[in-house]
């Protein structure tokens, strides 16, 4: 599938011998497309994203990203993480830097770049995500909902092709939310790849090409958001959203 930017072929993972938590995921992704996966707590939505960058390691099956096949080759695995950026529910920005210090971090360490070039990138993302003004503060001297887009904005430093957010929202109160929404709809309309799990049914509908519900360790249904909340095909996924959006 050299077409797909992300590729899973029935892939499988479990922890210890009992708990399958991904069974038999077939995933295509298109380079520039935008997914939102949700589905209820515990059915394997954040542990599929980490698979994509190996932050998890699957047992089974093939994971392909740009064409790279994940597998135990380190350099392979180097490589993808390069193309990658990843965006959590915490924040994980380090409280003793500045934020410009945060984000200059892995472009001087991971790219070997000069300081100098990677302060003028990482001024450049923070203006994308609308905080360049909070430069030279600390971590902690700022909100929840700036902290993270100064996660999104880290992430962003390094240029990937492909964007994971997991559950970015969830650790914020819910007037922060907004605006990290904001910047994500911002970002999506500029052509990166992104996969997002989250349940910003709102979010799902504005930028999703293709929306991934999933159960027990299974993608359950997908398809444009349109079709999967006027008509959700899916008795799972019908009994999801009428939890979810009160009706």
């Amino acid at each position: 599938m050299n077409d797909s930017m992300i590729s899973f072929e029935k892939v499988n993972k479990w922890y210890g011998n009992n708990y399958h938590v991904l069974r038999d995921i077939d995933l295509q992704v298109r380079s520039g497309e935008r997914i939102v996966v949700c589905g209820p707590s515990g059915s394997g939505k954040s542990t599929l994203i980490r698979c994509i960058n190996r932050l998890e390691e699957h047992q089974a099956g093939t994971i392909r990203v740009d064409n790279i096949e994940l597998t135990d080759d380190t350099k392979a695995i180097e490589q993808v993480r390069c193309q990658v950026g990843m965006v959590f529910q915490q924040f994980n920005l380090f409280p003793h830097l500045t934020v410009l210090e945060n984000l200059t971090l892995a472009p001087m360490w991971v790219g070997k770049m000069g300081k100098k070039e990677a302060e003028e990138r990482a001024m450049q993302q923070l203006q994308r995500v609308r905080i360049a003004e909070q430069a030279h503060k600390y971590p902690l001297q700022l909100s929840g909902g700036q902290q993270q887009r100064v996660a999104i904005a880290r992430a962003l430093c390094l240029k990937p092709k492909i964007m994971l957010f997991d559950e970015p929202t969830s650790a914020l109160d819910p007037e922060m939310i907004k605006e990290v929404l904001d910047v994500m709809i911002q970002l999506a309309h500029q052509g990166i790849t992104m996969i997002c799990v989250t349940h910003e049914m709102g979010f799902a509908k504005a930028v999703a090409d293709r929306v991934i519900f999933m159960d027990q360790g299974q993608i359950v249904e997908q398809n444009s958001p349109s079709e999967f909340f006027n008509n959700p095909r899916n008795e799972r996924s019908r009994d999801f959203l009428s939890k979810i959006l009160g009706h």
